[in-house]
Protein backbone atom coordinates (compact mmCIF):
# COMPACT_ATOMS: atom_id res chain seq x y z
CA UNK A 1 0.00 0.00 0.00
CA UNK A 2 1.21 3.02 -0.85
CA UNK A 3 1.64 5.91 1.77
CA UNK A 4 0.21 9.52 0.26
CA UNK A 5 3.28 12.13 0.26
CA UNK A 6 3.69 14.43 2.53
CA UNK A 7 3.79 18.01 0.48
CA UNK A 8 7.40 19.79 2.16
CA UNK A 9 6.77 23.81 2.96
CA UNK A 10 7.94 25.92 -0.03
CA UNK A 11 6.48 23.53 -2.32
CA UNK A 12 4.28 24.12 -5.14
CA UNK A 13 4.12 22.00 -8.20
CA UNK A 14 1.01 24.13 -10.07
CA UNK A 15 -2.87 25.04 -8.92
CA UNK A 16 -5.60 21.66 -9.48
CA UNK A 17 -7.82 22.25 -11.07
CA UNK A 18 -10.22 23.42 -7.91
CA UNK A 19 -7.85 25.64 -7.59
CA UNK A 20 -7.48 27.30 -10.83
CA UNK A 21 -11.30 27.57 -11.09
CA UNK A 22 -10.85 29.98 -7.80
CA UNK A 23 -8.75 32.50 -10.09
CA UNK A 24 -9.79 31.81 -13.28
CA UNK A 25 -13.07 34.41 -13.79
CA UNK A 26 -10.66 37.31 -12.08
CA UNK A 27 -8.21 37.22 -15.37
CA UNK A 28 -8.77 38.79 -18.77
CA UNK A 29 -11.30 36.72 -21.07
CA UNK A 30 -10.03 38.56 -24.17
CA UNK A 31 -6.33 39.22 -25.10
CA UNK A 32 -6.05 41.55 -27.80
CA UNK A 33 -4.56 40.09 -30.43
CA UNK A 34 -0.84 40.40 -31.67
CA UNK A 35 0.99 40.51 -34.96
CA UNK A 36 4.27 39.20 -34.54
CA UNK A 37 6.06 37.78 -31.66
CA UNK A 38 5.25 34.53 -29.16
CA UNK A 39 1.53 34.31 -28.58
CA UNK A 40 0.12 34.80 -24.96
CA UNK A 41 1.49 32.43 -22.68
CA UNK A 42 -2.39 30.49 -20.98
CA UNK A 43 -3.07 32.78 -18.06
CA UNK A 44 -2.99 28.99 -15.49
CA UNK A 45 0.71 28.77 -16.88
CA UNK A 46 1.33 31.97 -15.71
CA UNK A 47 -0.36 32.43 -12.27
CA UNK A 48 1.56 28.90 -11.41
CA UNK A 49 4.95 30.41 -12.70
CA UNK A 50 4.22 33.54 -10.37
CA UNK A 51 3.08 31.28 -7.58
CA UNK A 52 5.63 29.16 -7.89
CA UNK A 53 8.46 32.26 -7.47
CA UNK A 54 6.48 33.07 -4.48
CA UNK A 55 5.93 29.99 -2.08
CA UNK A 56 9.87 28.32 -3.43
CA UNK A 57 11.24 31.73 -3.02
CA UNK A 58 13.59 30.82 -6.39
CA UNK A 59 15.11 33.38 -8.89
CA UNK A 60 13.01 34.73 -11.92
CA UNK A 61 15.69 32.80 -13.60
CA UNK A 62 15.65 29.75 -11.84
CA UNK A 63 11.89 28.32 -12.26
CA UNK A 64 11.02 25.47 -14.10
CA UNK A 65 10.08 24.54 -17.46
CA UNK A 66 7.72 22.32 -18.45
CA UNK A 67 3.91 22.32 -19.97
CA UNK A 68 2.57 23.70 -16.76
CA UNK A 69 4.94 26.69 -16.28
CA UNK A 70 5.18 29.98 -18.56
CA UNK A 71 9.01 31.30 -19.63
CA UNK A 72 9.83 34.10 -16.85
CA UNK A 73 9.54 36.84 -19.09
CA UNK A 74 5.78 35.97 -19.93
CA UNK A 75 5.15 35.70 -15.94
CA UNK A 76 6.95 38.30 -14.89
CA UNK A 77 5.39 40.81 -17.55
CA UNK A 78 2.08 39.39 -16.78
CA UNK A 79 2.70 40.57 -12.96
CA UNK A 80 3.36 43.86 -14.22
CA UNK A 81 0.38 44.41 -16.00
CA UNK A 82 -1.80 42.49 -13.52
CA UNK A 83 -0.33 45.01 -10.93
CA UNK A 84 -1.15 48.08 -12.72
CA UNK A 85 -4.55 46.97 -14.33
CA UNK A 86 -5.67 46.30 -10.25
CA UNK A 87 -5.82 42.64 -11.25
CA UNK A 88 -2.82 41.55 -8.97
CA UNK A 89 -5.19 43.22 -6.24
CA UNK A 90 -8.59 40.63 -6.74
CA UNK A 91 -6.04 37.89 -7.14
CA UNK A 92 -4.61 38.56 -3.44
CA UNK A 93 -8.06 38.93 -1.92
CA UNK A 94 -9.46 35.94 -3.18
CA UNK A 95 -7.02 34.09 -1.82
CA UNK A 96 -7.11 35.89 1.64
CA UNK A 97 -10.98 35.32 1.33
CA UNK A 98 -10.43 31.77 0.95
CA UNK A 99 -7.79 31.62 3.71
CA UNK A 100 -9.93 33.29 6.45
CA UNK A 101 -13.20 31.22 5.37
CA UNK A 102 -11.05 28.07 5.75
CA UNK A 103 -9.44 29.54 9.51
CA UNK A 104 -5.85 29.42 8.01
CA UNK A 105 -5.46 32.78 9.12
CA UNK A 106 -5.24 34.27 12.64
CA UNK A 107 -5.28 37.95 12.29
CA UNK A 108 -4.50 38.15 16.38
CA UNK A 109 -0.80 37.61 15.09
CA UNK A 110 1.52 39.41 12.64
CA UNK A 111 4.69 40.36 11.84
CA UNK A 112 6.66 43.10 9.94
CA UNK A 113 9.86 42.69 8.36
CA UNK A 114 11.70 46.31 8.19
CA UNK A 115 13.92 44.86 5.43
CA UNK A 116 11.27 45.60 2.75
CA UNK A 117 10.87 48.90 3.84
CA UNK A 118 11.56 52.20 1.61
CA UNK A 119 12.72 54.30 4.64
CA UNK A 120 16.61 54.37 4.47
CA UNK A 121 17.11 57.02 7.27
CA UNK A 122 18.95 54.38 9.27
CA UNK A 123 21.68 54.64 7.25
Amino acid sequence: MKQKEDKMAGRFEGLSDLEWKLFEELLPQFLEKRGRGMPHAPFRNVLNTQLYVLITGCRWCDIPRGEQWASKSAAHRWLQRWYEDGTLEKLKARILAVAEEKGIIDWKYGAVDGSFSPWEGWR
